[in-house]
């Protein structure tokens, strides 16, 4: 395995801070913005890729605008930790749509996953769903009344 960290250079660091605040720059503007030729941007935009540094382009949407208006965090604790288990959990939970973040953590819950829903009516579908077929020992729902802070862009020069 290619220890990314220190395969990168000042350079990849400043084209890694410009595509996240705005992935769909040109090469061009990317190029002039971080100081290289756009043959150097375009070799080490290829590199990073490779390597696995930069996983795709996205677009921020505004799912409010398109009546997705309630987030919803949802820790799950669980009984069952065999691996056979949590893959057949990590698969049920994988084809759910409203699912947008997902992660297996440490502490007082199991697993904790962040939901985009139409309001209280999507939400409860939502969570018919996830319960349907599994033994979850507790489930739980936190509401997000403002994102105060959401998608920022890691200052990835600052924290190397």
């Amino acid at each position: 395995m290619i220890d990314k960290v220190e395969k990168i250079d000042e350079f990849d660091l400043k084209i890694l801070t410009q595509l996240q605040r705005d992935a769909h720059l040109s090469q061009r503007d990317l190029a002039e913005k971080v100081g290289l030729s756009q043959n150097a941007c375009w070799r080490r935009l290829q590199r990073l890729t490779s390597i696995g540094m930069i996983r795709g382009a996205h677009s921020d949407i505004d799912l409010s605008a398109l009546g997705l208006d309630l987030t919803v965090f949802v820790m799950i604790r669980t009984r069952h930790h065999s691996r056979e288990w949590i893959d057949s959990f990590r698969e049920h939970v994988e084809r759910l749509p409203e699912v947008i973040d997902f992660y297996r953590i440490g502490g007082d819950w199991d697993y904790l996953i962040k939901v985009v829903t139409r309001g209280m009516g999507g939400y409860d579908a939502f969570y018919q769903k996830l319960v349907t077929n599994f033994d979850l020992a507790t489930v739980t729902g936190f509401f997000s009344m403002e994102a105060i802070i959401n998608n920022r862009a890691v200052d990835i020069r600052r924290l190397k």
